[in-house]
């Protein structure tokens, strides 16, 4: 933020719906995509902006390819890291991901066993987020079960932190608070993103960064230009948390593309 501040931008960082001090409805359909997206639309509304750059990780990813399918014209650029294009496929995404990774992988579990990890998680919430948010983890043998349900149970953290106990603090204190039904119905909602997205052109035509980390366990789209054709792809020598891991490499990158675009 102060980065990008300092070279110009105007950036808003909301609280997404679920998290923080955002609203949190009850109804597991208000987290769908249209909503989701909706949210970022009614904030350009607020601010009197027509469109903008929407810069998204891992499920803020999600949500701004979703955004950009959704309500193209009110987005200009996209920049998005670790997560990339998810493809429709001609299956819903939930009951792909049973058939091909079981019934214990975590996007499956939080459908099938709806309130199970809630719980967990909610027992466990220091040391859940302790152990999630972690950088140079080493490779281990999968155990059974669900990933993160594991994590949050797991008493000695691998790898080392990507932030302070102050900033940790500030996570736990948060999710203490909210507990975290509001950010798992995000999950909740992948099939029926799915049939939402069914009509419309799934093809990206504005510019775009894509961010991998070298390390990260997300899968690389291979056919991520079939689908963004403009997009600039770019890898920084990091795991998942690739802001966290690498503030400077990527507000640089970030910078340096956004400055390439607007001298076009």
């Amino acid at each position: 933020m102060p980065a990008l501040a300092a070279a110009g931008y105007h950036v808003i960082v909301p609280n997404q719906r679920g998290y923080g001090d955002s609203s949190r409805p009850a109804d597991v359909t208000d987290y769908d995509i249209a909503h989701l997206s909706g949210d970022l639309v009614a904030l350009l509304d607020h601010y009197g902006y027509d469109d903008a750059t929407f810069v998204g990780h891992d499920w803020g990813a999600a949500v701004v390819w979703g955004l950009t399918l959704l309500h193209p014209s009110r987005v200009n650029k996209v920049i998005n890291l670790s997560l990339p294009y998810l493809e429709r496929g001609d299956r819903p995404w939930i009951e792909f991901m049973e058939d091909v990774l079981g019934s214990d992988f975590y996007f499956v579990h939080f459908n099938r066993q709806p309130g199970v990890a809630d719980a967990v998680f909610e027992e466990n919430t220091f040391q859940f987020l302790r152990n999630l948010y972690r950088k140079n983890v080493p490779v281990t043998e999968p155990q059974p079960g669900n990933v993160w349900i594991n994590l949050a149970r797991m008493e000695t953290p691998l790898g080392d932190p990507i932030m302070s106990d102050d900033e940790l603090a500030v996570f736990v204190s948060a999710f203490e608070s909210t507990g975290f039904t509001g950010g798992l119905n995000w999950y909740r909602n992948l099939d029926r993103n799915w049939r939402l997205l069914a009509d419309v052109n799934p093809i990206i035509q504005q510019p775009t960064l894509m961010i991998y980390g070298d390390r990260d366990p997300v899968a690389r789209s291979e056919r991520l230009t079939e689908f963004v054709p403009n997009v600039e792809v770019i890898s920084l020598d990091c795991g998942h948390w690739i802001q966290q891991e690498k503030p400077e490499e990527t507000n640089q990158a970030i910078l340096k593309w956004l400055d390439q675009r607007d001298a076009v």
